[in-house]
């Protein structure tokens, strides 16, 4: 018992250590652009190499898993994260900066994969909720980590290089309990019915009959994909850019902005944890579209300059309303395309994810550099109705497939 309590909290240690990275990012990139001489829409090769790197790994984390245990593969994973950020402290140039980001996106991926694989097996859903909301403490003690930094005077490194001192110390501990952690090479089953998954390269399910041409010949699929690319590119845009946008064009301070930036990560944690107590009580769906509401009322706030305190508040909202979609959606994926066809949909749905988180903010970046940082809060706005869209899109094409799936399923019995 205790065993199994030890290995469930350095788990969710784990995961708040994927979170931090995100956090720190947002707050330290004009600070970063400073030290290099960047134009603001750069950040797009780094969120490109890190998006690389954590798909690479993610994907071959089932092959690795059969050759050795999960403990091994989180101590080496947190040991390559470590390395990455003590990179970023010390990078001379920017493109040494964009290679370790590559070497980050590997051992985030890992880690990932890994953590989602073992507490899938040997734990529940509620469990599995939990274990993704700790990625929302994470990302929300970023930006104050940083922006302390900041404001001590401190240069940016010096925040990565105290959370890659606590990767090491993690990787340390993994390390230490080696012999604890089970082998998963031998386990493939999928998560019980409902259980949320992770950012892009969380496991997914045992896969399934059905060919992957098959999959994508089903309108539901593609309608997955669109969701998944817009929902991980408004969330990671957000974070990406809304401490940017308050100091720079708002006039707000380092460290209120910082703080908003956190409450916004704070929201997405929160919004997981409630919504992982709400389920049940009312349709899954429905639930859905008043997180997809208060994602447009949200961004509205943010698109409005209407004072620090309203844009902040829109922050708030924003990331409380986002924290549950994306677990949501991909617990609702046997629903959507049948069960023969769950295993492709949910790993089309993270690709597409992973693609999102990288190039929308890229794409933000861009139009802030040709029109200024206030295309943010339209930006996040225009994402919020098109999420809207696809979700109905959705749930509309869902039934027929569901339909079909059972059918073939009495037919079989």
């Amino acid at each position: 018992m205790r065993r199994r309590f030890l290995l469930l909290a350095l788990s969710f240690v784990g995961f708040v250590s994927l979170g931090l990275p995100d956090g720190l990012l947002g707050v330290a990139w004009p600070s970063i652009r400073a030290s290099f001489d960047l134009a603001l829409d750069a950040l797009g090769p780094l969120l490109v190499a890190t998006t690389t790197g954590y798909v690479l790994s993610s994907f071959a984390s089932g092959r690795i898993l059969a050759r050795m245990s999960v403990g091994a593969l989180l101590a080496l994973s947190c040991l390559a994260t470590a390395t990455s950020l003590l990179g970023y402290a010390l990078a001379p140039a920017w493109w040494v900066m964009v290679g370790c980001g590559l070497l980050a996106g590997l051992g985030a991926g890992a880690i990932d994969a890994g953590l989602n694989t073992h507490v899938a097996m040997h734990h529940g859903a509620r469990t599995l909720n939990w274990l993704h909301a700790c990625y929302g403490v994470g990302a929300a003690s970023g930006p104050v980590l940083m922006a302390s930094v900041l404001m001590l005077g401190l240069p940016w490194q010096r925040g990565y290089a105290w959370v890659a001192v606590g990767q090491g110390i993690l990787a340390a501990c993994f390390a230490a309990t080696l012999r604890f952690w089970p082998r998963a090479g031998s386990a493939s089953s999928a998560p019980a019915k409902g259980a949320p998954a992770s950012t892009p390269g969380s496991n997914p399910p045992a896969a399934q009959a059905a060919s992957g041409a098959s999959t994508l010949r089903l309108p539901a699929a593609w309608l997955g994909v669109a969701a998944f690319f817009v929902y991980t590119g408004l969330e990671a845009s957000a974070g990406a850019w809304a401490y940017s946008l308050l100091t720079e064009s708002r006039g707000v301070g380092a460290m209120t902005a910082g703080s908003w930036v956190s409450v916004y990560w704070g929201g997405l944690c929160a919004g997981r944890l409630v919504f992982g107590f709400l389920v049940g009580s009312a349709p899954i769906h429905s639930l859905l579209r008043a997180s997809l509401l208060g994602i447009g009322l949200g961004a509205g706030l943010v698109s409005f300059d209407l004072g620090a305190l309203p844009t902040g508040l829109g922050l708030a909202l924003l990331g409380l309303a986002c924290g549950p979609i994306f677990p949501s959606l991909i617990a609702t994926t046997p629903e959507r395309l049948g069960a023969a066809h769950t295993a492709n949909g949910v790993g089309f749905q993270i690709a597409g994810a992973a693609l999102g988180q990288s190039l929308l903010p890229a794409l933000v970046g861009v139009l802030a550099s040709r029109l200024g940082l206030e295309v943010l809060g339209p930006a996040l706005l225009a994402a919020a109705v098109a999420l809207f869209a696809l979700h109905e899109g959705i749930v509309r094409a869902a039934a027929p497939v569901a339909a079909r799936g059972q059918d073939r399923t009495v037919a079989r019995a």
